[in-house]
């Protein structure tokens, strides 16, 4: 299995994550037999799926800048990206994180009826409130918004899993800071370390930083290490 986690516009981090895997590794991501994501992260785990991550940050992440207007570019972003036959590719493997607006809950959907169908979930899993507008987007006439908000690590067979995050935490391909003393705490079901560059973080990933090249950058070799100890069982 594999599963990729909530980054906002750090989303370009987990870009340079599944380059660096396509790259070293490629088996660990084609013999997944689950792609799980939530918010900016159910798009790249959709890439993952599909096998349009060459395609995601040019058409989805590249042109994106805080506004009312976002989402619609996303939308747009995901039909050029995403294959006819995307919803039949992601059916039983891309598993997306939603939070239903009328009680709160955490939904998780993996069964996907078209490619309509499917970026409808996924642009359900990315809307963050205000930020992305007043009226939160419907999927099968039900309203959700960012399933981050409930459920950032969605799934809880965690040996199973290999968990990406730009946010330096008990994950295992993530940034690496170096606090004298490690704290660390969890919220919306994922670690996350207390660290000053963790909140810079927080801060990029709902307004992009002036240099996303970099972060594609520090994503690529933070995998590199992680086939090695992969195949050595951890």
């Amino acid at each position: 299995m594999k599963e990729v986690v909530n980054a906002g516009f750090l989303a370009i981090y987990q870009i340079g994550v599944v380059q660096s895997l396509l790259e070293l590794a490629p088996e660990i991501l084609k013999s997944a037999s689950k792609v799980y994501g939530a918010s900016a992260g159910s798009l790249i785990a959709a890439a993952v799926v599909c096998e349009s991550t060459k395609d995601a940050r040019k058409t989805i992440l590249g042109p994106l800048s805080p506004g009312c207007n976002m989402l619609r570019t996303v939308q747009k972003g995901l039909y050029r990206m995403l294959p006819e036959n995307s919803h039949q590719v992601a059916s039983g493997r891309l598993h997306i994180s939603l939070t239903r607006v009328i009680d709160g809950q955490n939904v998780m959907v993996s069964e996907f009826t078209s490619k309509e169908d499917l970026i409808q979930a996924l642009i359900c899993s990315c809307f963050v409130p205000i930020y992305c507008g007043f009226i939160p987007p419907s999927f099968r006439g039900v309203r959700y918004v960012d399933g981050g908000f409930t459920n950032l690590q969605p799934c809880t067979d965690l040996e199973a899993v290999i968990t990406v995050s730009p946010f330096t935490g008990e994950l295992d391909i993530c940034p690496r800071d170096c606090p004298a003393i490690f704290y660390s705490f969890r919220i919306f079901n994922t670690s996350i370390q207390i660290s000053v560059e963790n909140l810079c973080r927080i801060s990029y990933a709902l307004f992009p930083p002036t240099s996303q090249t970099s972060y594609l950058q520090v994503g690529f070799p933070t995998a590199q290490v992680f086939p090695g100890s992969w195949a050595r069982g951890g």
